[in-house]
Parts: structure tokens; C-alpha cells; sequence
């Protein structure tokens, strides 16, 4: 939820971003930091590049979920990304680790953000005794090829879901029937 006075354009965003970086308390030179607007991205709130030859940082910011969290709430992310951002400047490495997770409980960010978008396709492990699922957001190889993978709990094969059709498959050839049929609507 967006109110009046939040960014309405990405190149808002990006300039309230940057102004509000400047007011975290973290050691890093923010004219090192590039800032740029996501609109493809489905899971990520937001993604701090590193370019080792280079040292460049630059954050990129998921735009729907910006309008998904509204900006007070997406000002955790930016500390989030600031956080692996001092990471690369500073040790040429980031990931959540007890580094990370300390500089977040610092800047009251959290380690992982939560859910903006549900995903289009459901991953269902096939034994009735488990309750393993997973979502994704695009056809990667364990929805186009099922067969090939296993659930992620029990190691049992899974069954994909089309979530908007209820479309299920077990295989390639499942999968390549179903998106025939679900044609413009995948």
C-alpha cells in the first residue's frame, strides 16, 4: 500500500532510496553504491551485485515489492541490501551468515524478507505422508522436468501445479501438454 507522499515512479524510488541510505548507521561510502529498479523480479524484495574486479556495488530494488510493503515497510530492505553492500566493500564477500546477522540486528533489518508475490506454479511431493511444497514463479527445470528432481523433504517424486488452472504434471511431456493448454494464461 503506497500513501501520497511514498515514491511513485522508479526513479523516485531510487532518489528516496539513496536519501534514506544516507541516514543508516553503517561504514560505507555511499557514493560506491548504484542504485537501479527491478520490475522482473518475483521472490527478491531486492539484490546487492557485487562486481569483484571492479569492487562496484550496486543495489537493485524490486519495484512490486515496494508496492506490495508500501515504503516504510521496504526501508528494511534497503537496510538489508546496505548491510551486504558494506559486506562486499568491506570483505569482498557477503551471504547471511553470523556477520550479516549481527550488522542486521544492528540496523533492525531483518535476514531473510518475507513473501511479496504467491508463485504460479506449486511444487506437491506425491506421498500423501509428507506435506513438502514449494513454490515458483518460472518454468525452471523443476517444473519443465519433474521426473528429473525430488521432493525436498522425503526425496519421494513431486507433482507441478499450474496454481491458476490447477493443471498438475509429473513429467516433460505433462508439463509440455499442460502449457498448450493453458496457452496465453501461463
Amino acid at each position: 500500500m503506497v500513501s501520497d507522499d511514498a515514491p511513485k515512479t522508479h526513479d523516485e524510488l531510487l532518489s528516496r532510496a539513496a536519501s534514506y541510505a544516507a541516514t543508516v548507521d553503517v561504514d560505507l561510502d555511499r557514493s560506491a553504491v548504484d542504485w537501479e529498479v527491478s520490475t522482473r523480479a518475483k521472490r527478491r524484495a531486492g539484490a546487492c551485485l557485487y562486481d569483484r574486479r571492479t569492487g562496484d556495488v550496486t543495489i537493485r530494488l524490486t519495484w512490486d515489492a515496494y508496492r506490495a510493503y508500501g515504503w516504510e515497510r521496504f526501508t528494511e530492505v534497503i537496510r538489508h541490501e546496505l548491510i551486504h553492500a558494506w559486506e562486499y566493500r568491506r570483505f569482498g564477500e557477503s551471504n547471511h551468515g553470523p556477520r550479516f546477522r549481527r550488522k542486521a540486528r544492528e540496523l533492525d533489518a531483518s535476514v531473510r524478507c518475507p513473501r511479496f508475490s504467491e508463485g504460479r506454479l506449486r511444487l506437491v511431493c506425491a506421498d500423501d505422508g509428507c506435506s513438502w511444497t514449494a513454490e515458483r514463479h518460472r518454468a525452471s527445470k523443476a517444473v519443465t522436468r519433474p521426473e528429473r528432481r525430488r521432493c525436498g523433504s522425503c526425496r519421494s517424486p513431486y507433482e507441478v501445479e499450474h496454481v491458476a488452472t490447477g493443471l498438475t504434471w509429473r513429467t516433460n511431456a505433462g508439463y509440455r501438454r499442460a502449457r498448450k493448454r493453458i496457452g496465453d494464461e501461463w
